[in-house]
């Protein structure tokens, strides 16, 4: 029978499964349409009103494709609205959010050596700023300075910036990056739920009365569309950041964050103007390595090192896991196995930092990993890798048996 923690990894499985297979079919739907729309020519056989054309070939067989700027003089019976994979993702990531940064702020979203928050002081700031993120975007590319979309590109980005720093001193570096990345994809699906789609409703009722739709409906979701576009690439290195301590757990994570988006628009730049037949701007390529290694430079800089938790001040679940029949035994089984590794100066050869930054050093980190050393080493054998600390069996049953005990 399946215990609590287990059961909770296989709610995380679905919820992370499910993000991705969205996320891979809104991002390839956008990237597809934007190539599309920049690769359209202008050619006399053209029908009345449409504004270009394009010939693809796929799976065996030819489509050719015809864009009206505005709309056509008639609505066809068939329409098909691109819109679920945006919500679906934005859904399956928020329960994402919820799932492992709210239900586990403890570990992951709060950190005393950052600001000291209660759990619901964090989780209201978390969507207070992503509810914010939107506001300040929409009301930017309403206002006058929206015509102008160099400006209103500059602006997004130095919002993002601030948003890039602002995390980061509120939360955990891991949290930090990744609610930046929330913060993006809300921007982006917003896009989609509130302008796009709802422009798009305002045509389609206007050809059904058989009215002419106003052109700026389609210039706005445009305009959205191509926000998007040059958001995507971003949004995924950021969500991917928690796997790497290198990105989240240094100095000048922040500011690593924040040059994420310069590469995102230098690498869609290239294929942008690939697709428009404008050349091949390789200068793109280059400044994308530069920055690159900028990254690589910033993240050498000293770890973020939090300052080990004293065991008088450990609360909740972890004071729980600490005072549990058989924490001394697993203190003992996972400082041999596994503090080698696991340590500010790891003493494994070619490790330079603790893996994902988790530290098992003493008896409070060790009750602060509580759930993921009973998964990782307890239900399965995926710590150590490949068992190269030799962990008994007799070893793991006692960390299952000191976790559940603890768990109830």
């Amino acid at each position: 029978m399946y215990d609590y923690a287990v059961l909770w990894e296989w709610v995380m499985i679905a919820a992370r499964w499910t993000h991705v297979i969205t996320a891979v079919a809104w991002i390839g739907s956008s990237f597809y349409f934007i190539a599309l729309d920049l690769g359209l020519r202008k050619t006399p056989s053209l029908p009345p009103l449409a504004y270009g054309e394009e010939w693809q070939v796929h799976g065996g067989g030819f489509y050719h494709i015809n864009k009206y700027l505005v709309a056509p003089d008639f609505l066809p019976e068939h329409l098909t609205w691109f819109k679920w994979e945006s919500y679906a993702t934005w859904l399956s990531g928020f329960a994402m959010l919820v799932l492992l940064y709210y239900f586990g702020a403890e570990l992951f979203l709060i950190d005393p050596n950052v600001m000291d928050l209660t759990v619901w002081q964090a989780v209201a700031i978390s969507l207070a700023s992503l509810g914010l993120g939107w506001l300040v975007y929409d009301g930017l590319c309403r206002s006058p300075l929206g015509r102008h979309p160099t400006v209103l590109m500059l602006l997004l980005f130095a919002v993002l910036v601030a948003m890039s720093w602002g995390y980061t001193q509120v939360f955990s570096g891991r949290a930090a990056l990744l609610h930046l990345g929330a913060f993006t994809a809300t921007i982006m699906s917003g896009n989609v739920f509130l302008t796009i789609m709802p422009n798009q409703r305002i045509v389609v009722a206007d050809l059904k009365a058989g009215r002419r739709p106003d052109p700026k409906y389609g210039e706005i979701a445009k305009q959205r569309s191509t926000h998007n576009n040059y958001l995507t690439l971003p949004v995924i290195f950021l969500m991917l950041s928690n796997h790497y301590p290198l990105i989240f757990a240094t100095r000048h994570n922040w500011l690593i964050a924040a040059l994420v988006f310069l590469m995102g628009v230098t690498i869609r730049h290239w294929f942008n103007s690939r697709h428009a037949k404008k050349g091949n701007p390789h200068w793109t390529w280059a400044a994308t390595a530069v920055i690159f290694l900028v990254l690589a430079w910033l993240s050498t800089a000293p770890m973020r090192a939090a300052a080990p938790a004293d065991e008088a001040a450990l609360g909740g679940s972890a004071a729980r896991f600490a005072e549990a029949a058989g924490f001394e035994e697993v203190t003992d089984i996972v400082m041999g196995r596994c503090s080698m590794c696991h340590a500010a100066e790891p003493g494994w050869d070619g490790l330079l930092w603790p893996p994902k930054n988790v530290r098992l050093e003493t008896p409070a980190q060790i009750a602060h990993e509580a759930r993921r050393i009973y998964i990782q080493a307890g239900i399965t054998h995926a710590m150590p890798p490949g068992n190269l600390s030799y962990m008994e069996p007799e070893e793991r049953a006692a960390i299952v048996r000191w976790y559940r005990a603890a768990a109830g």
